[in-house]
């Protein structure tokens, strides 16, 4: 879909359709007042009559409306005025393209983005239109022998800016929801690919084109490399898998050379039997999502990459399958990890935490400003904050409140969660320096405060994406986030507004 920004009058513009809002208390939008002028009371009359009463998410399209200059008209609901928020406004935009699309308009206006009702500036709305139209409009089905469904006629969307004194903070928005939306849509693709085509090598390989396309360095370390450095953790959760585990290192360098880079840090389970502690069948088919902050390091890369991000970033992503199998790890097997601090395994389905531990301690080479993990890495998030918002957690509260603020701007939110010393109780072990796992308890805490025992040399942040990374059910698939987010907190970092 081809986007662009107009400060054309809304009877004037010309296009196959004008998309304007009307709230449940039957008021209209500035957009769609302004066409109900020109249509001499034509829309104010169908709001009347209650053919359009204004509940968030409705629609009406109207033809042929008398005096304006486009083919259609399409009313949506924008629900009650005096709670039009951020969620508000994602569902109204999401609802005129889902109509848009189902209609024969190759090119449509959309007025919504002048709604200034959402109380976020018009960089944010014309953003956000982008990134929820790109949303709407993805589908995966590079798997399929024939795509079902026929493809939208909708190809252009005009996003309009009410007068030109906004078409430079609209064109600000615009560049950052196609990098959002692009990165999004990398982080789905990698998702939705099934773990026989979407393995560790097929990951480096991901890494590699994205460092050809915007000229970043790339750095794949393999098995023996690994075992040079000490990996014991990582390469226990190989152990079991013909697929060759990889350590991915991407270096996107906008900043000066002496700035120290941001650094993400992504789990890569290309596929999460358990181990030998091995999964029940329902719903396994899932367990290739479990590469999702792998992949959302990726497409926040990608971001960065398409906006020219004037900072140093750092992705690095440890990536295996974790398999049952002759040469797996047991349960009870101690492992040396490149710290040098021993663990003991008591459930190989906890194989996260073995890569990221790791992950983290290789990150501290790069002396960086602040290290993010991101990782689908316990259960126990998904029961305490369900699929609305991630979990955080974070050895920083400075850094803690930057995530957050940088989420609520994105729409993509987190939730700061404890991370105090008396949780590490439950890691004790006998036998080892400390255990993999402290139980069913505040399971997700005690998964954090493990990885926190690798993280005393930079400022830690911890995102389980384990409710908010992928949906089930019908609409199963992946979600893209958290790009918005760490896209967003890069952007605060580097200044840019």
């Amino acid at each position: 879909m081809e986007f662009s920004i107009k400060s054309t009058p809304p009877a004037q513009a010309k296009s196959g359709c004008a998309v304007v809002g009307i709230f449940e208390s039957r008021k209209l939008s500035a957009a769609a007042a302004a066409l109900d002028r020109a249509a001499k009371g034509y829309l104010k009359s169908i709001v009347e009559r209650g053919d359009m009463e204004g509940k968030l998410g409705a629609t009406l399209l109207l033809h042929s409306v008398p005096n304006v200059a486009c083919e259609r008209v399409l009313l949506v609901g924008l629900g009650a005025e005096a709670e039009f928020r951020d969620k508000q406004y994602h569902e109204a935009i999401a609802a005129a393209i889902r109509t848009l699309n189902a209609t024969g308009a190759t090119e449509a206006s959309l007025h919504l983005t002048e709604l200034a009702s959402v109380k976020r500036d018009l960089k944010w709305r014309v953003a956000h239109a982008v990134q929820v139209a790109l949303e709407v409009v993805y589908r995966f089905d590079t798997m399929k022998s024939k795509p079902e469904g026929a493809q939208s006629a909708l190809r252009r969307l005009t996003l309009s800016v009410g007068d030109k004194a906004g078409l430079r903070l609209a064109s600000g928005g615009l560049e950052l929801g196609l990098a959002v939306a692009h990165g999004m849509s990398l982080t789905k693709d990698l998702g939705n690919l099934p773990s026989n085509v979407c393995t560790p090598s097929y990951i480096a390989e991901q890494a590699r084109e994205l460092a050809r396309h915007y000229r970043m360095k790339v750095t794949v370390l393999e098995r023996e490399d690994m075992e040079k450095l000490g990996m014991g953790a990582l390469l226990s959760v190989a152990r079991g898998s013909a697929q060759p585990p990889k350590l991915i290192v991407l270096e996107h360098r906008g900043g000066a050379r002496s700035q120290k880079p941001v650094a993400l840090v992504g789990k890569g389970i290309t596929f999460d039997t358990g181990g030998i502690s091995l999964k029940p069948a329902p719903e396994m088919d899932e367990m290739k999502f479990d590469m999702c902050g792998a992949a959302s390091v990726l497409g926040t890369l990608k971001a960065a990459g398409e906006m020219r991000l004037a900072m140093n970033v750092v992705g690095i992503i440890p990536t295996t399958e974790n398999m049952p199998g002759g040469r797996a790890t047991k349960p009870g097997d101690i492992v040396s990890t490149m710290s040098g601090q021993t663990v003991e395994i008591l459930n190989t389905d906890a194989e996260g935490r073995l890569i990221l531990c790791d992950a983290l301690t290789y990150a501290e080479r790069f002396e960086p400003a602040a290290v993010i993990d991101i990782a689908t890495l316990t259960g126990a998030c998904v029961i305490a904050l369900g699929h609305v918002a991630s979990g955080l957690f974070a050895s920083d509260d400075a850094l803690a409140k930057e995530l957050l603020a940088a989420g609520e701007m994105a729409y993509d939110r987190a939730w700061h969660l404890p991370l105090w010393d008396d949780y590490q109780e439950q890691l004790k072990s006998n036998f080892a320096d400390f255990a993999n796992v402290g139980g069913r308890p505040a399971g997700s805490v005690t998964a954090a405060c493990f990885l926190a025992r690798f993280s005393k040399k930079f400022r830690w942040a911890h995102l389980d994406i384990a409710g908010t990374a992928w949906k089930s059910g019908k609409e199963k698939g992946a979600t893209g986030r958290p790009v918005p987010l760490l896209t967003q907190f890069l952007l605060n970092r580097a200044g840019r507004k």
